[in-house]
């Protein structure tokens, strides 16, 4: 009885691990942030609050050049409500499937890193509200499934708490 209850915590707690990048190691097809992401991309997303509860829909258009070590993304952003918003990100290469990447609401630099299929990608985020502005840690997970189409989950959160999750579907024009 106590072995059996032993190995079943064990199972838990292994379970509740978290994926590592590393992990994605052996996934196919690559991810390549550079070439999936050159050109013109279409998503759409929503957010979804600390108790699951869907706050908002948008779509993204999204237009990168890559020039050299750098890529630039341009997101323009369309929300449910009719608020539209923009963001520019600047991203380099720093070697070993690594990258650094700075965008005006984003506090400090971003980093990611890609193995296999994914790529996770984390930074802290200053987040509009009415009347003030909060920060808030975004860990981005990005899968990519084909040549055409990624699949992305955040994790939003606050004091190292979920706050709430962002998902998305990108897919190449």
């Amino acid at each position: 009885m106590i072995r059996s209850l032993f190995i079943s915590l064990w199972v838990l707690l292994l379970s509740a691990c978290s994926a590592e990048i590393n992990d994605y190691r052996a996934a196919t097809p690559t991810f390549n942030l550079f070439e999936y992401f050159q050109g013109q991309t279409q998503a759409y997303g929503m957010v979804q609050d600390y108790t699951d509860m869907q706050t908002r829909r948008f779509e993204v258009s999204i237009w990168g050049i890559v020039d050299g070590d750098t890529l630039t993304l341009q997101e323009d952003f369309i929300y449910d409500d009719g608020e539209t918003d923009s963001r520019v990100w600047t991203i380099t290469r720093s070697g070993d499937g690594k990258y650094l990447g700075r965008a005006d609401d984003i506090i400090g630099t971003a980093s990611g890193k890609e193995q296999g299929n994914a790529l996770q990608w984390q930074y802290d985020l200053e987040l509009k509200l009415d009347d003030s502005s909060v920060v808030v840690a975004f860990d981005d997970w990005l899968y990519r499934q084909d040549s055409k189409r990624v699949f992305n989950l955040t994790s939003i959160k606050k004091w190292g708490v979920e706050v709430g999750r962002v998902t998305l579907f990108f897919e190449k024009q």
